[in-house]
């Protein structure tokens, strides 16, 4: 993100556009205003790159190293984050080309820590907003796009609740240290947290509208013990709660608790459970939706502007859309003749965009901006 946003303030500053730097540590704000007047829109993409080693045969294959949670890891732009700051540096390019036939002013925002906020602290959309990311700005309207597996040439756009919630769960068993050979003179905390691990399966299988209420439960890590033959007196687990829709967030959450506390008592442990907020459900107003996918199509074509489901991956986007109303849509990034079964997923080492998409994604935009601001600017 260091390089990323000097790379990108730079490049806006050729541009002739108020830029504003150090917005949540390393975002980046842009302000281009129009000849004439009219409304005010902003344009967002994220910046942050994974801790992922990439794998791909590629002559720009990342080799970068750093280290995340106390281990040295690679790092890539796993998630295509690095596409979307591309996208948009180019819908600026284009914009500040045409700014006098512009009837209204454009917002670029550039959002670091979109994959979660530093240790210890707020980061991303939700920082930015706390700093006044918007200055004495107030858009009508804000923009992303995210680059997904699937046909290159192609813009999916879901009305309503599109991505998750998500948020982090922290788990802590406590059992009693006892020797291996003599588990009933202690309480077992591996096996409570199994059974735990199990019996949260229960939740969005038997307790939760698997229709109304899509959730997932993932427990994602869990440490416990430090010799083969000592039965440990804690363990830790961590994990990720997925909902979709808003209304159901507490009543998942108590289940989660009373599934937890109960199982663990069961077995004589105790459980203690933490969560964190990391993201709200990404969710497009449908009328807004409408008159975005009316421009998208106006642009690319019927063919390729597609229809989709909700997904369960979260987006902190989702934060801009409780201050402003907000339109998320994906691109296709597959070359041709590759399906999204075949087709390296998200944060994967081999996730790969084929680039001709990111044109796709730059007229998706421009289209979505000159509907507002475009005058008699045609895209």
């Amino acid at each position: 993100e260091v390089r990323t946003s000097r790379v990108v303030a730079a490049h806006l500053r050729s541009l002739r556009m108020e830029v504003r730097t150090g917005v949540a540590q390393t975002g980046v704000v842009g302000v281009l205003r129009g000849g004439r007047p009219g409304p005010v829109i902003a344009l967002r993409a994220d910046m942050d790159a994974l801790p992922v080693t990439e794998e791909g045969d590629l002559p720009f294959r990342s080799r970068a190293r750093g280290h995340y949670n106390g281990q040295e890891v690679g790092i890539m732009h796993a998630c295509g984050h690095d596409t979307h700051v591309a996208v948009l540096m180019a819908a600026a390019t284009v914009l500040a080309s045409q700014r006098e036939q512009l009837a209204g002013t454009v917002i670029f925002v550039f959002q670091p820590s979109e994959e979660g906020a530093p240790p210890g602290g707020l980061g991303g959309a939700r920082r930015m907003l706390a700093e006044n990311v918007f200055g004495d700005l107030q858009p009508e309207a804000i923009y992303g796009l995210h680059a997904w597996p699937q046909a290159s040439g192609t813009v999916t756009m879901i009305s309503g609740p599109m991505m998750a919630g998500s948020d982090r769960i922290d788990i802590t068993v406590t059992g009693s240290q006892t020797h291996g050979a003599q588990p009933h003179a202690g309480v077992d905390p591996i096996v409570a947290s199994s059974q735990i691990i199990n019996a949260l399966q229960t939740v969005p299988s038997r307790q939760m509208d698997a229709v109304g209420s899509p959730v997932i439960v993932t427990i994602g890590m869990i440490q416990g013990g430090v010799r083969y033959n000592i039965i440990p007196q804690t363990v830790q687990m961590q994990g990720t709660l997925r909902y979709l829709n808003p209304e159901t967030r507490e009543r998942f959450y108590e289940r989660i608790r009373r599934t937890i506390t109960e199982t663990a008592a069961a077995t004589g442990a105790t459980a203690e459970v933490t969560i964190t907020e990391n993201a709200i459900p990404t969710v497009n107003p449908p009328e807004l939706m409408a008159r975005t996918r009316a421009a998208v199509t106006r642009a690319l074509g019927e063919d390729h502007v597609l229809n989709g489901q909700p997904v369960m991956p979260a987006e902190d986007f989702a934060y801009f859309q409780q201050a402003v109303p907000g339109i998320f849509f994906f691109y296709g990034v597959n070359p041709p003749g590759v399906t999204q079964a075949e087709a390296a997923p998200n944060h994967n080492p081999r996730f790969f965009v084929h680039e001709p998409a990111m044109e796709t994604a730059l007229r998706a935009m421009l289209a979505v901006t000159l509907d507002r601001v475009g005058g008699n600017t045609q895209s």
